[in-house]
């Protein structure tokens, strides 16, 4: 089964082509690295992908998509919060039900801010408020998907302990990585964007890092 088809798809900025035409699957079962320079159309052709098929994937966007306002709680609440009614979403804002408050505290300390639960998130440093955009999408319960540079801001142990939540916890993903040895590590497929275009596309198996590394 196909989690995320492209066909054809194409963006153009300013009346210059930055994305496509391109092609695109990914099926039930693959995770794969989109991987490729800054400014290659990676994070492009991840929005498209999210907005073609639809808000039941989880989604790790650059901008993390967070609400400085609100607390480590209720970000990674919102998650679920089409998933309630209004007077639940509601009473949760105002007072937070006891099995939200277990099963949220559950993936916080997976992911090593378990203290930050009632933190506002202005008050967090970056690798926090990256950790805390993955436990909404960790909360979300999808089995798909989709990540811009989810693990950019923290170092190499915790980026791999947190790429090891995600495979636990996803079927099926599609993420930009600019770290080659977390992608050939995590990743079963390895797409590759140059100038817009997908100019890599293999199985992590047949590839090295020196394969890789011509694309940054």
């Amino acid at each position: 089964m196909t989690v995320i088809a492209l066909n054809e798809l194409s963006a153009s900025f300013n009346g210059r082509r930055v994305l496509g035409p391109l092609s695109l699957e990914v099926n039930a079962g693959e995770r794969v690295a989109l991987v490729g320079k800054s400014g290659a159309g990676k994070s492009t052709l991840l929005k498209l992908a999210w907005e073609h098929c639809g808000p039941e994937i989880a989604l790790v966007p650059q901008d993390l998509g967070l609400v400085p306002a609100l607390s480590v709680f209720h970000n990674v609440y919102m998650g679920r919060v089409n998933q309630r009614s209004s007077w639940y979403n509601a009473l949760t804002l105002l007072r937070p039900f006891s099995k939200d408050r277990q099963a949220v505290g559950t993936i916080l300390k997976r992911l090593s801010i378990a203290d930050k639960q009632w933190s506002p998130l202005a008050s967090l440093s970056g690798g926090q408020r990256q950790r805390v955009a993955i436990a909404r999408a960790i909360y979300q319960g999808a089995g798909t998907l989709i990540a811009d540079e989810p693990v950019s801001a923290l170092d190499g142990p915790l980026a791999d302990k947190v790429m090891a939540l995600l495979n636990e916890h996803f079927n099926s993903y599609l993420i930009a990585l600019h770290d080659v040895d977390l992608a050939l590590r995590y990743c079963d497929r390895i797409v590759g964007v140059a100038d817009g275009m997908i100019a890599l596309d293999e199985p992590s198996s047949r590839l090295s890092k020196a394969d890789i590394l011509p694309l940054y």
